[in-house]
């Protein structure tokens, strides 16, 4: 898998929870609790933005590892938000997401292994 692709689908990624956040505002004005999940949605990308320009291959692992706990956490509150109500379970952000995870997930395995070689 290329690299290009992450940094493509974890892009995508973010415009998903800018405009589901945006949408989420509008209609319930629950700003904190939405707030936590544009925050760590738009942060998946941005670090995998800087691995990609990381200075070495402990950089690049260091901001991949970043993203996936990113990740991670923004399937926590998906999962809150759905569980709540704010958003139903046909809402297609939270498969985007597990993929993100699957993904960086194995980044950081071989990036991981490569580097104790």
């Amino acid at each position: 898998m290329s690299l290009n692709v992450i940094e493509k689908k974890s892009f995508q990624f973010s415009i998903d929870i800018v405009h589901l956040y945006k949408k989420l505002c509008e209609e319930r004005r629950e700003y904190i609790l939405f707030r936590q999940f544009l925050k760590s949605g738009t942060s998946i990308g941005a670090n995998v933005k800087e691995a990609l320009s990381g200075q070495s291959k402990r950089d690049f692992l260091s901001k991949m590892n970043i993203a996936l706990k990113e990740a991670n956490e923004t399937e926590y509150w998906i999962e809150l938000l759905i569980s709540t109500g704010y958003i139903n379970k046909e809402n297609s952000i939270l498969c985007k997401c597990k993929e993100l995870c699957k993904i960086l997930n194995s980044i950081v395995k071989t990036t991981k292994n490569n580097c104790e070689s």
